[in-house]
């Protein structure tokens, strides 16, 4: 008989499912790859930890630094203490920082592929903080992550938006840090979807106008920004800055919703990629991306088409709880042994929400043993009251 699971629907009935063969993808590259492509990796929380999970992170190291070991022999870079890291959303500075300096002397060892955030999140976000206050906290970080050995991520600040008066504050912040640091930036433009204080970044709620401030900062300064990574959930957007970008900048997609026809292209250019969800779908990830790289373009579309509806569900609004299905993922296919999260965010999705993700993983292929995903999920339901 095939394998089936009760699961909870929208309208509160329980239903049988049957799940689907999963597609299997190669354990290392065919080829390498002619797009940059970062995963923003999550952490895996310490389960066994004797601490306030809601106030104070509790990392397992160990476990935390297989992941990444994942990524790169799947021959994805790894973005590290990003908000897929529940960077700002549960672990603090001084945990990144840790987190930074381990992985980093890890893909020096491996000669794995790795940027990391720097920001201002060891500073109050308020409206009482100054922009010199911002200038600090930035080259604090910034220099912190250099001294790790580390490339920068340039991320988004809360105390800058809450601060800054004008776009001509952002420019002041962006160029000071800018003439500073050693090696090119990605800059990361994080839209108030992910996190609503940023709104009004680069000093307009339209994004429209927010881009030509950002296009300005990255003109000014192109000898040192490597790339823009944009996660507005918007391709149109991301098309129309991509194709005004400097020679010799990237654009990196943080969409989403639409990263496989931004990461395949046009006639006009394409995006490289550093996306959260290459976390949850990292072997197809590697094998669309190796056949993009080898011109099978049918081949990238067939893996990847499959992915997008699971993305768009694990990032749908409210999209900052879109960790909570990232962590889901790597449990159910076996990556950690719990589904335990920094701050307890492992609770910031439904049930029918975590079931709809189980559908959509099966269709996509992606729960790699099936049976052991099943019994997974099947414990999971038993908590809420669930018997399969």
């Amino acid at each position: 008989m095939p394998l089936s699971i009760t699961l909870p629907t929208r309208d509160g009935s329980l239903q049988r499912y049957e799940m689907r063969a999963p597609r299997r993808f190669p354990a290392r590259p065919a080829h390498a790859f002619d797009r940059v492509a970062f995963a923003a990796a999550h952490v895996v929380a310490d389960p066994l930890a004797d601490n306030d999970p809601f106030l104070t992170p509790a990392i397992d190291w160990e476990t935390t630094l297989k992941f990444r070991h994942h990524l790169w022999s799947l021959g994805l870079g790894v973005a590290e203490a990003m908000d897929t890291a529940q960077r700002g959303m549960g672990l603090d500075w001084p945990t990144s920082l840790e987190l930074i300096r381990r992985s980093v002397a890890a893909a020096k060892a491996e000669g794995g592929l790795i940027a990391s955030g720097a920001g201002t999140d060891h500073i109050a976000a308020t409206p009482v903080t100054t922009i010199d206050d911002v200038i600090r906290a930035y080259e604090e970080q910034c220099a912190d992550v250099e001294a790790a050995g580390g490339r920068i991520i340039l991320m988004a600040s809360r105390a800058l938006a809450a601060c800054a008066r004008s776009p001509d504050d952002y420019r002041a912040v962006y160029n000071r840090i800018l003439s500073q640091i050693r090696e090119p930036v990605i800059i990361h433009w994080l839209g108030e979807m992910f996190d609503p204080a940023l709104e009004g970044y680069w000093g307009y709620e339209d994004h429209w106008q927010a881009m030509e401030v950002c296009l300005e900062v990255i003109a000014a300064n192109a000898a040192k920004v490597d790339g823009v990574k944009i996660s507005l959930l918007d391709k149109d957007k991301e098309i129309a800055m991509r194709r005004r970008l400097p020679a010799g900048v990237r654009m990196y997609t943080g969409d989403d919703f639409s990263y496989a026809e931004l990461i395949a292209g046009d006639g006009q250019g394409h995006s490289d990629a550093l996306l959260g969800i290459f976390d949850a779908i990292a072997p197809a990830a590697s094998a669309a991306l190796s056949s993009l790289a080898a011109g099978k373009r049918a081949e990238f579309d067939d893996i990847l088409a499959p992915t997008v509806p699971l993305s768009r569900h694990i990032f749908k609004s409210p999209t900052r709880f879109y960790k909570t299905g990232v962590v889901f993922m790597a449990w159910l296919n076996g990556l950690q042994d719990h589904f335990v999260m920094v701050g307890g965010q492992q609770s910031a999705r439904s049930l029918v929400h975590l079931a709809e993700l189980f559908r959509l993983a099966d269709a996509a292929g992606l729960l790699q043993d099936p049976d052991e995903a099943t019994a997974r999920m099947r414990r999971l339901m038993s908590t809420h009251g669930i018997v399969n």
